[in-house]
């Protein structure tokens, strides 16, 4: 095929022909938004996150590649992703100007891409690094791609709670990269993003919510309702602050994170409530979408001061009790 040539292909959804065009003119821009470079840019950050503050260390080379085999880890299970979620982008307002359903990347192209990314990201992580983070890494794209893509995404309101498990091991990665080992604290690292996918996904949802009716995806919003989504996300907001705060508590962060921590915790609850509480109209919308934009913020702070304590050398919460 020609680049100036052009095909038709017809997606079906729920009985209903999506006609997608594929011009086989895609280039370096739409290959990079497969890799979903905003939900990669989160796993790069918290796998380095865990990477370093892991006890011992890794030439920085060594760093280097393991931080670049995750990153093209999390890029190959985004691409997998929107290879098998086409014909649903392709009716969602959100999603609709993604490579596979405008066209500009047939979706057989996205699956090819997915594989050989996640095939040799894994490969080149356990022949350089150790099996142990390759592992996790396979099992993590595995885990997104078919375990959550596939299988939940399309059959329970429970897909974002089970399915974030994907989201929460970078940092466990990174740790392993340097350890070769999965300890208590790289356990909690993964904890903390797990417990707080489900707020941060379901106030998204609720702004979304006519989108994945359209689209026939059981998010929790569409099947048990707005009032049951708002209970949810306070229930796991409470459950997650003192998670957030359980790092300066088992003695590897300090005082400036259990501070830090505790008051993001306070204010996160406070735009849990919101959300529970506004419930008409544009008022709601907007609290959800604070409580979204809020939470981003929440899950970079915490990481990031861990970060900072661990590169300053500030003393642990343990060592000043």
């Amino acid at each position: 095929m020609s680049l100036m040539e052009q095909t038709d292909q017809t997606a079906t959804l729920n009985g209903t022909d999506i006609t997608m065009v594929d011009f086989g003119g895609a280039d370096v821009r739409d290959y990079i938004a497969l890799l979903k470079p905003r939900v990669m840019s989160l796993v790069v950050f918290t796998a380095f996150v865990g990477l370093a503050i892991a006890p011992g260390s890794l030439h920085p080379l060594e760093s280097f590649i393991a931080i670049l085999c995750i990153a093209i880890g999390g890029g190959a299970s985004g691409a997998l992703n929107m290879w098998y979620d086409a014909d649903i982008d392709a009716v969602m307002t959100r999603t609709a100007n993604r490579p596979v359903p405008a066209g500009r990347i047939s979706r057989e192209q996205a699956l090819s891409f997915g594989l050989s990314l996640s095939v040799g990201s894994v490969l080149i992580l356990g022949l350089l690094i150790n099996w142990l983070a390759a592992g996790l890494l396979a099992f993590t794209i595995f885990f997104y791609a078919v375990v959550y893509t596939i299988w939940l995404k399309r059959s329970t309101p429970q897909n974002i709670v089970i399915g974030g498990a994907a989201g929460a091991f970078p940092p466990m990665i990174g740790w392993a990269a340097v350890t070769g080992s999965v300890t208590m604290e790289s356990i909690l690292l993964f904890l903390i993003i797990f417990m707080w996918t489900p707020p941060h996904f379901w106030a998204l949802a609720l702004i979304k919510s006519e989108d994945y009716r359209k689209a026939k995806v059981p998010m929790l919003p569409v099947v048990a309702g707005e009032a049951v989504t708002r209970a949810q996300i306070l229930l796991y907001s409470v459950l997650l602050v003192p998670l957030g705060m359980a790092p300066a508590a088992l003695g590897f962060a300090g005082i400036t994170y259990a501070v830090l921590s505790a008051g993001l915790g306070a204010l996160f609850l406070v735009a849990a409530l919101r959300v529970y509480f506004i419930r008409e109209g544009a008022p709601a919308k907007k609290a959800a979408g604070q409580m979204f934009g809020f939470s981003i913020l929440y899950l970079f702070a915490l990481y990031a001061t861990l970060l900072a304590e661990h590169l300053i050398g500030l003393p642990m919460l343990s060592a000043l009790i």
